[in-house]
């Protein structure tokens, strides 16, 4: 499955790095499209690449993390 999200990130987890960690913990790959992130906020979109299990794993950990998560493209080829 493949996807495009968006990604709201609290300032609290401004020096935690949770794509990295995305990344490292989970079978999926990840493409930052594009992304801005200050002291107060930040945000990202990104392309999401792998099983549906292991998606799903993932936004739970962003919600866990108080990462507010947005499907915008969905693309199950």
């Amino acid at each position: 499955m493949k996807m495009s999200i968006g990604l709201t990130f609290p300032g609290t987890l401004q020096d935690e790095s949770i794509i990295c960690y995305l990344c490292k913990n989970f079978n999926i790959n990840l493409n930052i499209i594009e992304a801005s992130f200050s002291m107060d906020a930040g945000w990202s979109i990104l392309q999401v690449e792998g099983e549906k299990e292991e998606i799903d794993r993932a936004f739970d950990y962003l919600t866990d993390k108080g990462v507010k998560v947005q499907q915008i493209k969905i693309d199950k080829k």
